[in-house]
């Protein structure tokens, strides 16, 4: 076929590219002038780190002028001083490890974070075992299946069976700092099962515990269990799918049912960093907040490409159809028992990006109740120490870019907000009490069993 050019398609032509290099030129005055372009972050194998690999696979990294490179670690541990030593740009990080840098707790560092990951996401799972010795303390529903939320007062009657038979009770946790951690110690004492206090003098988190928590790495924790080294665990997907699939294990709760939304991991720099390189730290934010939006968007349309893309080894490397199992919106705890959970993870909706003060404040509270922070704070002391860690005006910066950009909705981010969300109401938390992050104290005073006041492990 011969095309005809005339004067007509010839302006049209013309008028077109014109166009095409204005959005070029545009595009790039958009694009922030990064002081660092070549950068390394880290994240441990686990499917919250989804923002990260969709924010390299679908570009918004180079669209920034950012050349990234993501790097799995071997254990938080590792990727905490990776980070602080450099060698990490930024890195993929439970929510506790840059409040307890900045605080002394453990290493001593000053981190921060512009962007929190993701709201929920971990379960707690225990063995076939004691999943049998749990069962007939349980209440059903019609169908035979077991209500839920599960509570820790059917496990109490287990660690008490243990304890007659002189056996010890133990449970795998990720880290010291982690939510798995806090989260698991919270159902537990929800139950009346005391999970032990940390001191200055004894870091084993033990004194005075009912079930014993230690740490296990994430991907080892279906193994731990299946040699009977622990009980039971508390960990982010797809390890407990992973038990269910294996046959060995059973989750008996999410963290969803725990708190209704609570806070997960967050992106995390050192203080050093944003400082030397806030246009950086601005493309990066700008980069994860659209990665976010694109996980959520259209009622989780896109999480099955995600599923496709955290499966492959240089991400999470585990079977897609068990990463799928709760990134699609649903979630199975006793084989066959799967139920319609679309808030399992969540990466946008609901403010989850914003760093929230509120949200610093309860992990801080959770040191100060188990002893990692061994004496009285005032509320004051708390507010300062989030603040320090927590930017929610870095976020809001790069939001604002985004809206500007045509890349997000005004009404996707908390333009109001003072950094603390509205107290959660009791009837969403597992215990029944009302968590407001501006009264930490206050909060801490009304849980039966932790330290308050000046009280002081083993005084």
């Amino acid at each position: 076929m011969t095309m005809k050019f005339t004067r007509r398609t010839a302006l049209a032509v013309s008028a077109l590219a014109l166009a095409c290099s204005t959005m070029l030129t545009q595009a790039h005055a958009d694009m922030l002038d990064v002081e660092k372009d070549e950068l390394k972050l880290g994240f441990i194998k686990l499917t919250d780190m989804a923002p990260l690999a969709i924010a390299y696979e679908k570009g918004y990294f180079e669209d920034e002028g950012l050349f990234v490179t993501l790097e799995p670690q071997a254990n938080w541990k590792v990727l905490l001083d990776r980070v602080i030593t450099g060698e990490l740009d930024g890195a993929h990080m439970l929510a506790g490890q840059p409040l307890a840098a900045t605080i002394g707790f453990g290493t001593k560092a000053h981190i921060v974070t512009p962007f929190s990951m993701d709201l929920n996401g971990n379960a707690i799972t225990v063995s076939n075992e004691v999943w049998d010795l749990m069962k007939p303390h349980l209440e059903n529903g019609p169908d035979g299946k077991p209500l839920h939320p599960i509570k820790a007062d059917s496990l109490k009657k287990v660690i008490e069976k243990f304890k007659a038979e002189g056996r010890a009770f133990n449970m795998g946790m990720v880290f010291p700092v982690s939510t798995h951690n806090y989260e698991l110690r919270y159902w537990l004492a929800s139950g009346g099962i005391h999970p032990g206090f940390y001191s200055p003098s004894d870091s084993s988190g033990q004194i005075g515990a009912e079930a014993l928590l230690s740490v296990t790495p994430p991907p080892q924790m279906p193994a731990t269990l299946e040699a009977g080294t622990i009980d039971g665990y508390s960990v982010g997907e797809p390890w407990n799918q992973a038990a269910v699939f294996k046959g060995i294990g059973v989750p008996v709760i999410t963290d969803y049912e725990i708190w209704k939304n609570n806070p997960e991991k967050v992106f995390g720099l050192t203080k050093e960093f944003t400082e030397a390189y806030p246009n950086t730290t601005l493309a990066l934010t700008k980069a994860l907040i659209r990665a976010a939006k694109w996980l959520d968007e259209n009622d989780n349309a896109n999480r099955a490409e995600a599923v496709e893309i955290l499966a492959r080894p240089e991400y999470v490397g585990a079977d897609a159809e068990v990463i799928a199992n709760s990134m699609t919106g649903t979630f199975e705890y006793e084989k066959g028992d799967k139920r319609e959970v679309p808030d399992f993870n969540v990466f946008y909706r609901y403010y989850a990006t914003y760093p929230y003060y509120s949200d610093a404040v309860w992990y801080l509270s959770q040191m100060r109740r188990w002893g990692q922070i061994s004496e009285a704070r005032s509320d004051e002391w708390f507010d300062e120490a989030a603040r320090s860690v927590y930017l929610p005006d870095v976020y809001l910066e790069a939001a604002k870019m985004l809206v500007e950009e045509g890349h997000a909705d005004e009404a996707d981010f908390p333009w109001d907000s003072d950094g603390y969300r509205a107290p959660t109401p009791a009837a969403d938390i597992i215990d029944g009490i009302a968590y407001d992050g501006r009264k930490p104290n206050d909060y801490l005073d009304s849980l039966s069993i932790g330290l308050k006041g000046d009280e002081v492990a083993g005084g």
